[in-house]
C-alpha cells in the first residue's frame, strides 16, 4: 500500500509518515487505557505506568521525527518545505491527543467516577466509536480516499456537535456538581481529541500543503 501523503515525488519522507502512523497508534493506546480507567472499574493506578511509558515513547518519537525532518530539509533544500511543515503540524496534533488522554487519566485519578452509572452504556459506546476513528484516520494516512475522508469528517463533526450539546446541557443541569462537572470536562477532552483526528485526516486530504498563518489556530486544538 502506498503512503499517499507524498505522492508528488520521491520526497524521502515516507519513513517519517510511517513513524507518525505508529505514533498515532500509541495515542490510541493511551486513549483506550485512560478511558478504561474513567469509565469502568479499572483502577487508574493499574494503567498509569503503561500510559506514562507510552507518553514517553511518543515524546521520543516526536523529537526524533523533528530531527529527521530538519536533516531532510538540510539535504533536500526547500523543495519539500510545505510537506515538512505540514508533517510537523500533524505530529503536533498527535502529541496533543496524547496530552488529552493523559488529562482523561488525571480526571480519573482526581476521583471522578463514571463507572456503573445510568449512562455508562452510552459512555462506553462513544469511547468505542472514537477509538475506532483512530484506526480509520491511520488508514487515511496510509492511503487517502476522498469518499472515506468526507464520510469520516461528517461523522466527526456530528460527534462534536453532540458533545457540545451535552456540555451545554451539563452547564444548565440541576444535577449535583459531582455528577455533571466530570462529564462536562470529559466531553471537552473528547471534543479536542476528535478535532485533532479531523485535522490529521485533513492533512492527508490536502497532501500536507502548508498554508502560512494556519499554524497558530491549528495548534490551539
Amino acid at each position: 500500500m502506498v503512503l499517499s501523503f507524498f505522492r508528488k515525488g520521491p520526497s524521502g519522507l515516507e519513513h517519517a509518515v510511517s513513524r507518525a502512523v505508529g505514533m498515532l497508534g500509541d495515542a490510541r493506546h493511551s486513549f483506550d487505557l485512560a478511558t478504561l480507567a474513567l469509565l469502568t472499574d479499572t483502577s487508574a493506578s493499574a494503567v498509569d505506568s503503561d500510559i506514562r511509558a507510552t507518553e514517553e515513547r511518543m515524546n521520543r518519537t516526536e523529537i526524533e521525527l523533528r530531527s529527521e525532518l530538519v536533516v531532510h530539509i538540510s539535504v533536500q533544500g526547500t523543495m519539500d518545505i510545505g510537506s515538512v511543515l505540514g508533517l510537523i503540524l500533524l505530529i503536533n496534533r498527535i502529541e496533543r491527543i496524547g496530552d488529552q488522554a493523559r488529562n482523561v487519566l488525571d480526571l480519573a485519578e482526581a476521583g471522578a467516577v463514571l463507572a456503573d452509572q445510568p449512562d455508562s452504556e452510552t459512555l462506553l459506546a462513544e469511547r468505542s466509536e472514537i477509538s475506532a476513528l483512530f484506526g480509520e484516520v491511520a488508514a487515511l494516512m496510509v492511503e487517502h480516499d476522498d469518499t472515506r475522508f468526507a464520510e469520516l469528517t461528517q461523522r466527526c463533526e456530528e460527534l462534536q456537535a453532540a458533545h457540545q450539546a451535552k456540555i451545554i446541557g451539563y452547564l444548565h443541569s440541576d444535577e449535583p456538581g459531582h455528577q455533571v462537572v466530570p462529564r462536562a470536562i470529559y466531553y471537552r477532552y473528547l471534543n479536542r481529541i476528535v478535532a485533532n483526528l479531523i485535522g490529521i485526516a485533513r492533512a492527508g486530504a490536502e497532501q500536507l500543503v502548508f498554508e502560512p498563518g494556519a499554524a497558530a489556530s491549528d495548534l490551539d486544538e
